[in-house]
């Protein structure tokens, strides 16, 4: 009876994340849709993680920007909320001009080698200095570690260096609030967010004296009062959050990003926004 008292007594452990969940966004940058993405995390596989993201603009900046990319994560699982990256590749492809980069780490959290391929050119492997690589992760991998907290209601406040094949860089997430959101005609979601602001910070390597890329975007957000955020919510139990919507602020006007479609532990949700067609 003592035993049964002792074990009644401590706490619960978390359930298990698992599964594999499917999410389509549209991305609309100053009121045209611009760009669709689909996102793919899958746990479904003891001790590992997968994840894809292919992305590609449309319309008529999909004719005037012919630009589309494909991202891949996968490594070990650690723990409910810890992942360590085996391979990360980028592949991207402007005007029918393809690069790819392929990110090795080792189980241990070492980074082992980058692998370069540009279009028309034989692959070239560099190994970049420890200082910049040594226990850092790809961007998604961090993300996900962020995605998971907030299932197991720890929070979005999370923290982890990244190597972007120049530069090392913490990508933070800070918690700003709780919100409850409304289903509309872009985004599927409705129910309680966790809202984080992101902000990178420099930590070595090729930086330029002016910002440019993420830096740029960042940094007009922070003059127009408003960083870079993103809403997160759980929408299937025993799953990782996904991120619901999106907003940075540029000098070129706003940057919305909607779930507009979902698919996962026997959910399938459209928004009725959803573009299924180029023509659409």
């Amino acid at each position: 009876m003592t035993l049964g008292l002792m074990a009644l007594s401590l706490p619960s452990q978390a359930q298990p994340l698992g599964g594999k969940q499917e999410m389509v966004y549209e991305v609309y940058a100053g009121g045209i849709h611009a760009v669709q993405a689909t996102l793919v995390m899958d746990l479904s596989e003891k001790g590992r993680y997968d994840l894809s993201l292919s992305a590609k603009t449309r319309g008529l900046l999909g004719k005037l920007a012919p630009w589309h990319g494909t991202f891949e994560s996968n490594g070990w699982r650690l723990g409910n909320a810890s992942f360590t990256p085996q391979l990360h590749r980028s592949t991207t492809t402007w005007r029918e001009e393809e690069e790819v980069k392929s990110y090795n780490y080792a189980k241990d959290g070492s980074f082992k080698s980058l692998v370069i391929k540009d279009f028309n050119k034989k692959p070239r492997t560099e190994t970049p200095d420890a200082a910049l690589t040594d226990q850092t992760q790809d961007v998604f991998t961090a993300t996900l570690e962020t995605l998971s907290q907030v299932a197991l209601g720890q929070g979005c406040g999370h923290s982890a260096d990244i190597f972007d094949g120049k530069r090392r860089f913490a990508q933070n997430f800070v918690p700003k609030t709780e919100e409850t959101l409304h289903q509309s005609r872009y985004n599927i979601y409705e129910g309680a967010s966790t809202v984080c602001t992101v902000e990178i910070e420099p930590k070595g390597g090729a930086w330029h004296k002016k910002p440019r890329g993420w830096m740029s975007i960042q940094e007009q957000g922070r003059e127009k009062g408003m960083m870079p955020t993103v809403w997160m919510a759980q929408i299937t139990p025993n799953m990782p959050a996904v991120p619901i919507k999106i907003l940075v602020k540029t000098n070129y006007g706003a940057l919305f990003m909607h779930l507009a479609q979902y698919n996962g532990g026997g959910e399938f949700l459209v928004a009725e926004k959803r573009v299924t067609t180029e023509e659409d």
